[in-house]
């Protein structure tokens, strides 16, 4: 009897500190999740410092996590490709070699970071399989006329080149390619954010405050 009354106590606290932070449809991101979240991305943008957890870095990142609830609930019941989980490895590597002297270091910083290996492994596979998914479900549908790179490169291009170095020649040819894929990465973004508010409003989010206090 005291143990069935300490193992219902046990989760009852459990359930408390771990409290659903928002429902996106059926599924939920906890408090636990969104820490780890701040956390493996200040880890892997180390050079903004600290991670955030005030009440308006708490509702960023729920933010995006809300939208990759979407994106994954899309993932699994449309059937798109996903990536090789061993395609994450030599970007970890890159990542350790380029921030730490050592493997020692980068356990140490893990470790007070209040993350795992595993975490970090799970956000970078993430980020592959989202740029993945933009890569087949938006990109395609996506076309540049050479009108519009003509257009751009008139308006925006040629005056600031010719400002930096007056006096030049400045040809369509030497930014064609920089122009058409910046038109096409601003399209792009803007279909996903079409396509993210419009699965949106088909989902009930509800935020439960008083995690972002």
């Amino acid at each position: 009897m005291i143990g069935a009354t300490l193992w219902a106590w046990t989760l009852t606290r459990a359930d408390i500190i771990d409290r659903i932070a928002v429902s996106v449809g059926n599924r939920v991101i906890t408090e636990s999740d969104l820490d780890r979240e701040i956390r493996v991305i200040a880890f892997l943008d180390r050079a903004k410092g600290k991670p955030d957890f005030s009440p308006a870095g708490k509702r960023a990142a729920a933010e995006r996590m809300v939208e990759q609830k979407l994106i994954r609930r899309e993932l699994e019941t449309s059937r798109y490709p996903v990536p090789a989980a061993s395609e994450v490895e030599p970007v970890i590597e890159k990542f350790k070699k380029d921030s730490f002297p050592g493997d020692a270091e980068y356990r140490r910083a893990l470790a007070d970071a209040g993350i795992t290996e595993q975490d970090l492994k799970d956000e970078l596979f993430w980020q592959r399989t989202l740029l993945l998914f933009i890569g087949v479900r938006f990109r395609p549908g996506i076309q540049v006329t050479a009108q519009e790179i003509r257009d751009y490169f008139d308006k925006v291009v040629q005056p600031a080149a010719q400002a930096a170095r007056p006096g030049q020649t400045v040809e369509l040819e030497d930014y064609h390619d920089q122009i058409e894929q910046k038109i096409s990465g601003e399209r792009v973004d803007q279909a996903v954010d079409t396509w993210l508010k419009e699965a949106r409003r088909r989902t009930e989010v509800v935020f439960h405050e008083e995690v972002f206090q």
